[in-house]
């Protein structure tokens, strides 16, 4: 409890301090945090923690300036980045297309443009929006700056600009490091 207390206020003991360096060390920061988020649950506690470090940061949703805070409290739609169909169609099973490094909150209007489509589809068809300046459920973002901005608040790797079924694998892996790496930001920002 005192911990807590002491956690929270921004005062830590030595015993406190070397407990923290001794159970968060590097290899929790890089192997057992990224392994959590191979979990196939949204209620997974890390994904909670990822969720609330968006928040603290102030990031926007996928593809728009709704922040992640408004749309969690809201209720909003939680998307496959590689959507569910796409993935069975492809030969995925569930627990391959439910990871939550696959989860972005995202507004329900973007969520239906994207349906069943190659991230390497979606994204490009976004950015082509976006620099034509077309009116469509991408129009919140206005520049290619703010769509990679966007990209980076949702820790997604600007390569899924390419990635098809064939990267999956890939793409996991580069988000859970981005992932992380915002959580651990979050944590010492506390």
């Amino acid at each position: 409890m005192i911990y807590d207390i002491m956690k929270v206020t921004g005062h830590r003991s030595v015993s406190q301090a070397t407990e923290e360096d001794a159970n968060l060390s590097d290899n929790f920061w890089r192997v057992q945090l990224n392994q959590n988020l191979t979990y196939v649950s949204s209620i997974n506690p890390t994904y909670q923690v990822f969720l609330a470090a968006q928040n603290f940061f102030k990031k926007d949703s996928l593809l728009s300036h709704i922040p992640v805070g408004e749309l969690v409290n809201l209720g909003g739609d939680i998307h496959h980045i590689f959507p569910k169909q796409y993935l069975v169609d492809n030969g995925y099973d569930k627990h391959d297309y439910n990871q939550v490094a696959n989860y972005a909150y995202l507004d329900t209007p973007v969520n239906i443009k994207i349906g069943k489509k190659a991230p390497k589809e979606y994204f490009n068809e976004a950015l082509a929006e976006i620099l034509n300046q077309n009116d469509s459920s991408f129009k919140a973002i206005k520049s290619e700056e703010e769509f990679k901005s966007n990209l980076e608040a949702n820790c997604i790797p600007f390569e899924i600009l390419q990635m098809d079924h064939t990267n999956y694998a890939d793409f996991l892996a580069a988000r859970r490091a981005k992932m992380t790496a915002l959580i651990k930001d979050y944590y010492y920002k506390l």
